[in-house]
């Protein structure tokens, strides 16, 4: 590149900070993209090998990197965006900012507003269980995106989905520890994209792949290095927790995840599980109870998926409106 003080800007040069220079170049991020890259925006112009390098390109160049920076709280080199009609002097490094904002590329300064509309069904709202024989609850939460690529965007800019569970109906013996279970010692589950195979700062949070914020218990699995970018078409178990008081410490809430739809699709599917045989002066049934309203939980065993998009303070939505889908068995 023959970027540099003194000498004539030249139609590589710009081109190569906005599309050209591996790993290091506007659209990369900005753009489409590939992969764990890219925000879905309106891309950056070329300029032809013999064209000239005008004053609003290099404005626009300068002010999307600074959109870039901002979104990703990336700190940048402080410089003002050439006006028509000036002479427009070397803007110092460039190439540094574009490095730093790819390797930050999944972090985000901000989230969106939580998504509370899924549809089906996300409880039992009915008794469970039959003396001391085993039983399974299955919850299965299917996200879906429009395409794979609006799959991209809403992880790569900082989308979340989260997971909880809860359950507070009384009556059988066994509801005090399932109580317990759900609703003190899981918390919540989030999966983010782990973008550039590492952990995301969204919102001021660090978020590794598979999150648990809150709950008291030490999970028997949480495989906090998986995000979406980990995951297979394949079930993989991402998180379970067990009862911690006897004699239910068989009971636990498990999470598999995969993806589907080409792409497409996240799939979260649930498990409640009691294994039996708790023995005398206990039970292994457990009351149902009323369903959620949106994201606040009832009194029946649920399991609610959600999400939280990504900001469009410094973005325009190109990851659309994910749908959730809720099943109960």
């Amino acid at each position: 590149m023959t970027y540099s003080a003194g000498s004539t800007i030249v139609a590589t040069d710009y081109n190569g900070f906005v599309s050209d220079t591996a790993g290091a170049n506007v659209n990369d991020v900005w753009a489409a993209g590939a992969t764990d890259k890219g925000w879905g925006q309106t891309a950056l112009g070329t300029v032809s090998a013999a064209g000239t390098v005008t004053a609003t390109q290099w404005a626009s160049l300068v002010n999307t990197l600074s959109s870039m920076g901002s979104q990703t709280s990336t700190a940048l080199t402080s410089r003002t965006a050439p006006v028509a009609g000036n002479t427009i002097n070397i803007l110092a490094a460039l190439n540094t900012d574009l490095i730093n904002v790819t390797t930050n590329r999944g972090n985000a300064a901000a989230v969106g507003s939580q998504f509370t509309g899924w549809s089906g069904t996300s409880a039992k709202t009915s008794a469970t269980g039959s003396g001391s024989s085993a039983w399974t609850i299955t919850f299965t939460h299917t996200v879906t995106w429009a395409s794979a690529a609006a799959a991209r965007y809403f992880f790569n800019a900082g989308g979340l989905i989260k997971w909880q569970v809860g359950k507070s109906s009384t009556g059988n013996l066994a509801d005090a520890e399932w109580n317990d279970l759900a609703g003190t010692l899981c918390g919540a589950i989030y999966i983010s994209g782990r973008v550039n195979g590492a952990a995301q700062t969204i919102a001021g949070t660090s978020y590794t792949g598979t999150t648990k914020i809150g709950g008291t218990g030490s999970p028997n699995a949480l495989t906090t290095s998986v995000g979406w970018y980990q995951l297979t078409t394949s079930d993989s178990l991402i998180y379970r927790q067990y009862a911690d008081t006897a004699p239910y410490t068989g009971q636990y809430i498990a999470i598999n995840a995969k993806t589907a739809g080409s792409g497409t699709q996240l799939v979260l599917t649930t498990t409640w599980v009691d294994p039996g045989g708790s023995g005398t002066g206990s039970s292994d049934v457990i009351s149902g109870g009323t369903a959620p309203s949106g994201v606040t939980l009832g009194t029946a065993p649920a399991t609610v998926v959600s999400y939280f998009p990504p900001s469009t303070t410094y973005l325009t939505n190109t990851w659309g409106t994910p749908t959730v889908a809720a099943t109960t068995t």
